[in-house]
């Protein structure tokens, strides 16, 4: 039961998270999403959505399951959690699940509103053109992977650094904060685009 709450909540602010970027990008393919952040680091929708940004990937902390939002397993509360049920391959199978989605979620993250594998030095060609290095500036999956590791790093640091919250508190941030703001943000984002203010382009 607190398991699917918890992932209805939390599914629902992504969702309209991502209802955002797609309103700036004005294309459901992924491809179409990050040529529309090409440019320069401030063309990235972090910028303009920033406040979606820390929706969807709070959001996505809490669809994962992992600290402060793992109520789901309760490892304190239940003497060790599904440690005690399974042992050996049958656990080593959650772990790499759960890891799976971390790196799926950053991922994501990283693709939709920080220009995935564009580079953050595009339009600085002084850089590109090095030798040996330009090919490091230039745009390519090693810039998608460090970002990905950013958020990954982002995950353990939350790990470390939050204490778990209670379930009501958690219903509450869903509900009752995330919700409401990605709601406010799409709506003001989509009078800009009716007015053509678009600062994303």
């Amino acid at each position: 039961m607190r398991v699917g709450a918890q992932m209805i909540s939390y599914e629902i602010a992504m969702g309209f998270a991502l209802v955002g970027v797609l309103m700036a990008a004005g294309s459901l393919n992924m491809n179409d999403i990050v040529k529309a952040q090409s440019g320069n680091i401030f063309n990235w929708f972090v910028w303009p959505l920033f406040g979606l940004f820390w929706v969807y990937f709070i959001a996505g902390i809490a669809e994962t399951n992992r600290a402060p939002f793992d109520v789901a397993e309760g490892e304190s509360e239940i003497v060790a959690g599904f440690h005690v049920e399974y042992s050996g391959m049958a656990m080593a199978i959650f772990f790499i699940a759960e890891y799976a989605n971390m790196i799926l979620i950053s991922a994501l993250t990283a693709t939709m509103f920080l220009g995935g594998w564009l580079s953050p030095f595009q339009g600085l060609n002084f850089l590109i053109e090095l030798p040996v290095l330009g090919l490091f500036f230039g745009n390519g999956l090693h810039w998608l992977i460090l970002k990905s590791f950013l958020f990954l790093f982002m995950f353990l640091w939350f790990l470390a650094t939050f204490p778990r919250y209670r379930y009501d508190q958690i219903m509450r941030l869903g509900w009752k904060i995330l919700i409401p703001v990605t709601l406010v943000w799409i709506f003001a984002e989509g009078i800009a685009i009716t007015i053509g203010w678009q600062p994303w382009l």
